[in-house]
């Protein structure tokens, strides 16, 4: 079998003018990026106002392992393979970080036969959106300090700075820092820190604004901090708002790319889904909708972090509504919850133990899988599991996670062979997900807008973690009632936590019982329109394993790019 990046290499891809214009977008609404890739003016909202929507579709999973269970290849060979029964298609897709890229998992175009292209391009720099992304949110963070350092007219306590600056490369160094060392000339010094870029609420922003001017609107609003007597201060009050719309007046724009098979892809904004709200930008979807019968997005990680967000998060402020869910289960994952094996992130899964037929561990490890279903179903929206085939998993084994999940009342259960057969791999999963989008839909949020903080909280905690209670710091409280105080209190929440358990303790696999989530922080992002609380350690800035996936990158001797999957 080649690598990912051999097959995307060897793949003869279409002009990207090409595969705008079959599936509807006019020459004068693409701009392009060179040969194979563009972005689509948002002009074609406003021609297709009228158009109805086609039908909308999550690919999200169980709880994972370190490396993920092929997600973004599931919703890639989804896509290919509703092409192959003949429906009118387009993925959307988040655009990838650079942290993951030369972290652990490495890039976020899929693999195999199902991918993205050019995945070089859109793995690295691709279009500059993360890059404007970084350059606005920091400008925005220079300007607090110059306006504290100059006569601080808008009386900014400096022990009271919210905003963080960001970077997108994992670099753990930057977590806490101090600014502002060297003299008066040089700032305030006061202590500080670094986000990932992905993670911002600049990125958050870009992810969820509907337009140009409720993107102005949105970056006015971010809160950098308190005065004295403790009322926010915002990009606005700082008269920066402007200077970062510019800065992001482009990458506003989804980006057009396409997939193996030459079907479209419109990947947009990437925010992580263990911190921010984990799913590409509104637009992305709103543009998608309007052109295809049929559109394939991801939510990052499982049910319980990206798909809870979509729903109540990004569509409560979108109005998109969706008509099913994909949940992707891998039998090697399920063994691993079911205690086969450990898997640590940076550490090599034990390839025996993962690949040994254990019948207990996997039916004990299902108890995940079923969870997550009933994450979903909580909403009202129909499932449909994807069985993710490795070489290594017996016909007894698949035949198991489909008759749990069956019991667990999803639509349907199949298996996928994306990565190895492309849309041929996924023609059944494509067959199940047509007839689950046809099935009655009660779609609804978990929660209403007018409870408190910490109803939302803890509905949040209890009815998709499994938790027992909530457990507040002194500083989560102090944050909750000053929120509650300025208003803040009708804006969904978006809970950081870790990606690899359902829990906030990424030890306990599973589905976890006898537990209560420890909240250590809550951060409001007043621009995005949420609260984040910050559960256990998370953190939101990641930092490289022992050994990234970087050290395999470089050229060879024809300058052609290698090991970069």
């Amino acid at each position: 079998m080649l690598s990912d990046l051999e097959i995307a290499q060897a793949v003869r891809m279409k002009p990207i003018m090409e595969i705008g214009q079959e599936i509807g977008i006019k020459e004068e609404e693409i701009e392009l990026y060179g040969r194979y890739k563009a972005k689509i003016s948002l002009d074609i909202l406003k021609r297709l106002k009228d158009a109805p929507n086609g039908k909308f579709i999550t690919v999200t999973a169980i709880t994972p392992t370190p490396l993920g269970e092929g997600k973004t290849v599931t919703n890639i060979g989804l896509g290919q393979g509703l092409a192959k029964i003949g429906k009118k298609i387009c993925n959307t897709l988040r655009e990838p970080s650079k942290g993951p890229t030369f972290g652990i998992k490495g890039g976020a175009c899929g693999g195999g036969y199902s991918q993205v292209v050019p995945m070089e391009d859109i793995n690295l720099h691709f279009t500059g959106d993360i890059h404007a992304c970084e350059c606005a949110h920091n400008l925005l963070a220079a300007a607090v300090d110059t306006s504290i350092l100059l006569k601080n007219k808008l009386n900014i306590d400096p022990l009271n700075i919210t905003l963080r600056r960001c970077v997108d490369i994992s670099d753990r160094a930057l977590r806490h820092i101090i600014v502002g060392l060297g003299g008066r000339t040089n700032g305030f010094p006061r202590e500080t820190g670094y986000d990932i870029t992905v993670a911002t609420e600049t990125m958050a922003i870009l992810a969820l604004t509907t337009g140009l001017f409720d993107l102005r609107e949105r970056l006015g609003r971010i809160v950098v901090g308190y005065t004295y007597d403790g009322k926010p201060v915002t990009a606005e009050d700082l008269k920066f708002a402007g200077a970062m719309t510019v800065l992001l007046k482009d990458a506003i724009k989804p980006n057009l790319v396409q997939t193996l098979e030459g079907t479209p892809c419109v990947m947009h904004a990437g925010p992580f889904a263990n911190v921010a709200h984990g799913n590409n930008s509104a637009l992305a979807d709103m543009v998608a909708l309007k052109l295809a019968d049929y559109v394939v997005t991801e939510s990052g990680f499982g049910a319980d972090c990206g798909c809870e967000k979509l729903i109540n998060v990004k569509c409560r402020q979108s109005g998109l509504k969706l008509d099913c869910a994909v949940v992707v289960a891998t039998v090697r994952a399920l063994k691993m919850h079911g205690g086969a094996f450990t898997a640590r992130p940076g550490v090599p899964l034990d390839k025996k133990l993962m690949e040994k037929e254990n019948m207990p561990a996997l039916e004990k490890g299902c108890q995940n899988m079923m969870k997550q279903i009933e994450n979903v179903t909580l909403h009202g929206v129909p499932v449909v599991v994807a069985i993710n085939k490795f070489t290594s998993d017996t016909d007894a084994e698949v035949e198991l996670v489909r008759k749990k999940a069956l019991e667990a009342g999803v639509a349907d259960a199949v298996p996928s062979e994306a990565w190895a057969k492309g849309g041929d791999g996924c023609i059944e999963l494509a067959e199940a997900v047509v007839a689950a989008c046809d099935k009655p839909n009660d779609f609804h949020f978990l929660y209403p807008d007018d409870i408190s903080i910490k109803e939302k909280i803890e509905t949040i905690a209890t009815k998709i973690y499994g938790a027992d209670g909530v457990d507040y710091s002194p500083l989560a409280n102090k944050r909750i009632e000053l929120y509650t105080k300025l208003g803040y209190d009708r804006m969904p929440i978006n809970m950081a936590k870790t990606h690899l358990s359902l829990s906030h303790d990424p030890s306990l696999k599973g589905a976890p019982k006898n537990f209560r989530v420890p909240v250590r922080d809550v951060r409001a992002s007043v621009g995005a329109g949420f609260l984040y609380p910050l559960l256990g350690a998370m953190n939101t800035m990641p930092g490289l394993p022992s050994r990234p996936v970087a050290v395999d990158v470089d050229i060879d001797k024809n300058g052609k790019t290698v090991g970069l999957f």
